[in-house]
């Protein structure tokens, strides 16, 4: 086996391992000289030789690798820290006032008969964080352009209220009403960050944590798509977003972060307060997580700052000329710098410093005192300006802030940085009387003793107060602050519609495809057309979209630079930096993510987006409901389409494939308003009521949700009396019962009406019965409007009481009530106590599996026979038919056989 210079060398890091040597004297001059460095002057001297090469090389913009990690100093050197241009004294009386009322207004909330929680060390460690942002950074609104969209991080929300009360934009009584929406309203908080709760102040909900980096990355990529395609200018604005290190091991936070480098998404800064601490205890304990983070943005293409010590450690950083400091600040892991926090000065001399006679020798002219104040780079205001104002001059890649701070920092020892600190809600007295001295703040100790601790506001005419409000007025208004300038647009006549309503005449089609044939004539609309942004991952061909290709396009920043190996076709794959369609690849997390930052653009840039977002059924609510809920809260707007729907009309994919309970998921989300039509008419009033509701003059905060198939059917053309009350409340009559003498009615929705319809044939041919077919278009629908009669009701007993809609559009109807759908029987199940008659449901309960269409419905028992057989055994229950007539069908039918089904339609694509 060859050896040393013999083998061809493997290297690893990105260095060449086949590249050819053409120079190898020269090759051997640098080595050379790296070895005497290192004989001469040492290993620390040779490697920052090495590192100031490598600086060198990129300035001369010769590719090299980049680095995984870097010494565990600040990125910016103190030489290269800019002017700054604020005025710190005031500054630090704003923060410390801040801080005060922050932690008051917790403290606060638990007293006797409240007891409603908050959480005071987040902010307490991120306040100078946000301070600088307030000052020097952060947009507002009133210029008349989005301003700057800062995500901020939820569990500093008393925080971002403190500061609101010093700008009198909260009062006193607000702050009591933290965590009381219902009982203090008008005057009641939220608990963190939520929009629906209060749409006049906060934009962004973040608390569900992960969902704010991955939200602020497709919002920042969301300002580049709307300022391509001309809808608005967001070139100011500058997406800001404030994350814990802990929260950084959700998926959501780091999956994305290609994506924003890849697309060069410099109009994005990351802040991530690097506390060391998660909920319960350190977040590496043993590691150090701002290194691992570096490694992992680096890896990923962003700019990265890391801002971990503050001023005061400067001197003896630069008194470190053999690295013995960099060194030990390398080598020590996060749980003892967790520790050096909560210790005393000459704990730090001894543990930190004395284990190296260099380091105790630099630090032999400092008191403990000074040892202990030796500070986090995150609550130095001068550090952290330098840092934001590399971050907003950096062009070409997104960058990420590591911030190191203490969790609890200046609440005193009791908080500061210890593992329980999440959970400690109220200051003591004694706690209080060190805090405000720490803070130096003209509160008496008799307003400590007795009572609540007060409020502190230095007044209207301070000149803390005239700063801060100097500040906000350069920097364009206040934030945060949500604001509605969208008008209401002109939305298309009923022409658009004319063609779906038709029905498909002898061709069968699935209702995806009447979906996508009506989204392609709204967007020729000369008002609407240009709105709405189609979003899928990677699916866009499933879904028969692939023609929306050569006009609408798909959106990259670079355009296509490719020649696509399928540009002879019709409907080849176009890209282009003005496209229409996000096409985010196997990621329904970034699909939703673009989909909130879209259908919020009404209020964060004043312009309407309609987005359409078409995914597989089984991976919306149930992969990211999460991300929907987070929808609701930012009062977004849109269309959902969860495509290729149902148990058993995916065939062949199997059980992870097969959505039997969307429908159900989406009753659970309030903003939702969720249909599963069965024809394109339905589907046409459907989305142009949605359009009405959302984009029309009163204007609603919800959004639609369509299930749509993938099994093609032959549709309708729209009846001259159609009901359309009935498809929009969730109910209408599809086919009267023609023959047979015994009356019941079925209840069908989605790709079930078909079956119902010949369950009602075969009902009527074989077994004497008159069924009447129904098309629920939305039992979720029906059961809200049901649920809201019942609270009326009950809160209204001498009034007259009301009726739910399905109730009354039941009333005339002669029961028994057999509902089906190719969902599980909890969908259906959801009115069965408004229905009047004798009601049953079947559905798909269960995992699903690969099989044909029929044997999959024959084993849940929805098929045409099952039906059939439901409708007769209640007929049999009411004494309507003879019992032998149910063995008679199962025999008939044989429905215990499930080969013996009717394979049906095969194949299925949209």
């Amino acid at each position: 086996m060859a050896s040393g210079s013999d083998r061809n060398p493997i290297i690893i890091g990105g260095l060449p391992s086949q590249v050819p040597d053409f120079d190898p004297e020269e090759t051997k001059e640098w080595l050379d000289s790296l070895d005497a460095a290192i004989d001469a002057r040492g290993r620390e001297r040779a490697r920052y030789l090495m590192l100031r090469l490598i600086e060198r090389a990129r300035e001369k913009r010769v590719a090299v690798p980049e680095m995984r990690s870097t010494d565990y100093v600040n990125t910016i050197a103190t030489k290269d820290e800019p002017f700054f241009p604020g005025n710190e004294e005031i500054e630090r009386k704003i923060l410390n006032a801040t801080r005060w009322n922050a932690a008051v207004m917790v403290s606060r909330a638990q007293r006797p008969g409240i007891g409603v929680g908050g959480h005071i060390a987040t902010f307490a460690s991120s306040a100078s964080l946000y301070d600088v942002g307030f000052n020097h950074f952060f947009r507002g609104k009133d210029q008349g352009d989005g301003g700057d969209q800062i995500f901020f991080q939820g569990h500093a929300s008393p925080g971002i209220y403190a500061r609101a009360f010093l700008l009198d934009r909260l009062t006193g009584t607000q702050l009591d009403g933290f965590r009381q929406e219902k009982s203090k309203y008008p005057d009641g908080l939220s608990s963190y960050p939520h929009p629906r709760s209060m749409p006049d102040f906060w934009e962004f909900p973040t608390v569900s944590m992960g969902l704010g980096p991955i939200g602020a990355i497709y919002q920042a990529r969301m300002n580049r798509y709307m300022h391509a395609r001309g809808i608005a200018d967001t070139s100011k604005s500058h997406v800001w977003a404030f994350l814990g290190d802990g929260e950084m091991d959700e998926p959501e936070s780091l999956g994305q972060l290609s994506i924003a480098a890849r697309e060069g998404l410099d109009n994005l800064t990351f802040v991530v307060n690097c506390n060391l601490q998660r909920l319960d205890g350190p977040v590496r304990g043993n590691g150090k997580i701002i290194q691992e983070l570096e490694s992992q943005f680096r890896g990923a293409g962003w700019n990265v700052i890391k801002l971990i010590w503050d001023r005061s450690w400067d001197p003896l950083l630069a008194q470190d000329r053999d690295g013995v400091l960099v060194n030990k600040l390398n080598t020590t892991p996060d749980g003892q710098f967790q520790t050096y926090a909560t210790e005393t000065g000459s704990y730090i001399r001894e543990h930190f410093f004395g284990g190296d006679h260099r380091l105790r020798a630099m630090v032999e002219n400092m008191t403990d005192h000074q040892i202990l104040m030796l500070g986090r780079g995150g609550h130095d205001h001068r550090k952290i300006y330098a840092a934001y104002k590399a971050a907003v001059e950096h062009q070409g890649q997104p960058t990420v802030i590591l911030a190191q701070t203490v969790k609890g920092w200046t609440l005193g020892p009791n908080f500061e940085g210890r593992n329980a600190t999440h959970q400690m809600k109220k200051l003591t007295v004694d706690d209080l009387k060190r805090f405000r001295d720490r803070l130096h703040l003209p509160i008496a100790d008799k307003e400590l003793e007795d009572g609540l601790p007060p409020y502190y506001h230095p007044g209207p005419e301070s000149e803390e107060i005239q700063y801060m409000h100097d500040r906000r007025r350069a920097l364009g208004g206040y934030v945060p602050t949500r604001v509605v300038r969208a008008k209401p647009l002109a939305l298309p006549d009923d022409k658009a519609y004319a063609a779906v309503k038709k029905g498909s005449g002898q061709q069968s089609i699935a209702t995806t495809m009447a979906f996508v044939r009506l989204l392609k004539d709204l967007m020729r609309d000369k008002e609407l057309g240009k709105r709405f942004v189609l979003i899928a991952p990677d699916e866009y061909r499933t879904f028969g979209m692939d023609s929306f290709f050569p006009s609408a396009k798909i959106y990259n920043p670079l355009g296509q630079q490719y020649e696509a190996v399928d540009r002879e076709l019709l409907l080849a794959y176009k890209e282009s930096p003005t496209g229409q369609m996000l096409h985010d690849g196997i990621s329904e997390a970034g699909c939703t993510a673009s989909l909130i930052a879209a259908g919020s653009a009404y209020a964060t840039h004043g312009q309407h987006l309609i987005p359409v977002y078409v995914f597989y059924s089984m991976f919306g609510f149930q992969r990211t409901g999460d991300q929907f809920w987070q929808m609701a809260d930012q009062l977004s707007r849109g269309f959902v389409l969860g495509a290729t729907a149902g148990r058993t009309t995916l065939t062949g994919e199997g059980l992870q494939h097969a959505d039997g309970h969307s429908q159900l998921l989406a009753s659970t989300n309030p903003a939702c308003v969720a249909y599963d039509p069965a024809y394109g008419y339905e589907i046409a009033h459907i989305v142009k009521d949605g359009l009405r509701r959302m984009y029309g003059p009163d204007s609603e905060d919800v959004f639609y949700y369509l299930t749509v198939y993938n099994e093609p059917i032959q549709h309708p053309a729209e009846p001259a009396d159609v009901d359309v009350e009935g498809i929009l409340k969730g109910l209408h009559r599809i086919s009267a019962g023609a023959a047979g003498a015994v009356p019941a009615q079925i209840m069908a929705s989605g790709v079930a009406v078909p079956w119902a319809l010949e369950a009602q044939r075969i009902l009527a041919e074989e077994w004497n019965v008159r069924a009447d077919v129904w098309s629920a278009t939305s039992w979720n629908e029906l059961r809200r409007d049901a649920v809201a009669v019942d609270e009326h009701n009950l809160l209204h007993p001498e009034e007259e009481q009301r009726v739910p809609y399905v109730t009354r559009k039941l009333s005339g109807a002669e029961g028994p009530f057999v509902a089906v759908s190719d969902w599980m029987r909890s969908v259906p199940d959801q009115i069965a106590r408004w229905i009047p008659g004798p009601y049953t449901s079947l559905g798909a309960d269960g995992f699903g599996f690969a099989d044909t269409r029929g044997a999959a419905r024959r084993y849940f028992h929805i098929d045409a026979q099952s039906i059939v057989l439901a409708v007769l055994t209640e007929l049999a229950r009411a004494g309507k038919v003879d019992g032998s007539a149910l063995k008679q069908a199962i025999d008939r039918y044989q429905l215990l056989d499930v080969s013996a089904a009717d394979p049906g339609a095969a194949g299925g694509d949209a």
